[in-house]
């Protein structure tokens, strides 16, 4: 088969991207593979480039680079085709439209991925009849915004297929009702890592993830504040940071200076690859207040490491088997995430017998077992062939004039936000 996956920016940093990464560098074993990254902005893919798999762009943010296209006068034109519920719609443009159109109408492939909800709906409003369309939600229906979600429940009709993560996420889209298309849960797949496993002995724990409110980093420092009182020879680690909306280094760092723990707990910021890092603890610590599936809970099991997690939505229990592979605890509870943590610290035998189901465990994660269930999928939809399901006209015109009258609903909202903000401004 030929696959073509449509990806926001592959040469940047985040799950959706390593994950996809992963499962193109396997297929590619077998099929014609390419990733086509809406945006570039640096010469080389962070995550270096997937073997066997062709990397291409459709805008070009390079300000040295000769196909630079922050001039374009259409970079400053709002998309009228990606989905303004998006929460990336600030960042396309009538220029992004016209580049993705083009690829979608141009591109020779069997299969067709999308990889988020603005790009799901480009592949459906913009791909030419023939190949098979596959809309992957690598995070939540649930926690998109309603705007959102309507053009989910529209759009997503003329696809043949939407992947989510997690079985809890595909019984959210069954729900919605989309007639026609296959609703399927596939977890993300995570390589074995190169490096033994990590050692029961060590005394540490690992945490990993971006330094925002959401990942709940205070807990975790919070709960291993009473579990270090007793336990001086433990520390934690936290790597990450924070991210262009929010970023909690500086906050988590005075947390960590109140407790007086900073012999004991340690912000170590990013890092090329987390393998050599998690095989450096013996337990790993996910507090997150929800997940679209939990990718940093299964790197860490392949590492060897049990990992004590909050029964958040959607995914780690999906992954975790509680007190065999690892630990589910409740959201925000910060006594809670310390009796887990003290359980394994304290107990030497449960820790390594932990260890040993979560590595055995996670090997239904390998890239090798996941590519195969994407490419059963796949092939049956191939064969089978692309649907020619098409919006009547009425339904279309219907769904574009509510849309717009929503849209400028939201516009005099944020108009009216910000005429609030500048008188108060004033007052103050």
């Amino acid at each position: 088969m030929r696959i073509s996956f449509l990806l926001h920016n592959g040469y940047h940093y985040g799950g959706t991207i390593r994950a996809t990464f992963t499962l193109a560098e396997e297929l590619a074993r077998r099929h014609e593979v390419e990733i086509v990254s809406v945006f570039r902005h640096r010469d080389r893919p962070v995550l270096g480039l997937p073997a066997d798999v062709t990397l291409r762009h459709l805008v070009d943010l390079r300000e040295d680079s000769p196909g630079y296209d922050g001039d374009h006068p259409d970079l400053h034109r709002p998309a009228e085709v990606f989905p303004r519920g998006d929460g990336r719609w600030k960042q396309y443009s009538a220029l992004t439209d016209a580049r993705i159109g083009e690829y979608l109408r141009g591109v020779a492939a069997d299969v067709l991925v999308g990889t988020r909800p603005g790009l799901n709906v480009h592949l459906a409003r913009q791909a030419r009849r023939g190949p098979v369309l596959v809309g992957q939600e690598h995070l939540v229906l649930a926690g998109h915004s309603r705007r959102l979600r309507w053009d989910i429940g529209h759009e997503y009709r003329l696809l043949d297929a939407v992947t989510t993560v997690t079985e809890a996420d595909a019984r959210a889209y069954r729900r919605m009702g989309l007639p026609g298309v296959r609703i399927e849960a596939v977890p993300n797949g995570v390589p074995a890592p190169a490096l033994p496993p990590a050692d029961p002995a060590a005394r540490t724990v690992v945490a990993a993830g971006r330094l925002t409110r959401v990942k709940r980093y205070d807990v975790l420092v919070d709960a291993f504040a009473e579990v270090a009182t007793d336990h001086p020879d433990w520390t934690l680690r936290i790597y990450g940071t924070g991210d262009a909306a929010e970023d909690l280094t500086a906050p988590l760092a005075r947390r960590i200076a109140d407790h007086g723990l900073g012999g004991q707990v340690f912000l170590m910021g990013a890092v090329e690859a987390m393998e050599p890092e998690w095989v450096k603890g013996s337990i790993a610590a996910v507090t997150s207040q929800r997940e679209s599936f939990g990718l940093t809970i299964v790197e860490a099991m392949r590492c060897g490491l049990p990992v004590v997690a909050t029964d958040c939505p959607n995914g780690p229990r999906e992954i975790i088997q509680d007190g065999v592979d690892g630990r589910l605890v409740p959201v925000d509870d910060v006594a809670a995430v310390a009796a887990a943590l003290r359980g394994l610290v304290e107990d030497d035998e449960l820790r390594a017998k932990t260890a040993r189901a979560a590595l055995a465990s996670s090997e239904r994660f390998d890239p090798v077992r996941i590519a195969a269930r994407h490419e059963a999928l796949w092939t049956e939809l191939v064969d089978r062939g692309a649907s020619r399901r098409v919006h009547s006209a009425g339904r279309a015109r219907r769904h574009h004039e509510i849309g717009r009258a929503v849209d400028a609903v939201y516009v005099l909202k944020a108009k009216a936000g910000r005429l609030v903000r500048g008188l108060l401004g004033r007052f103050r």
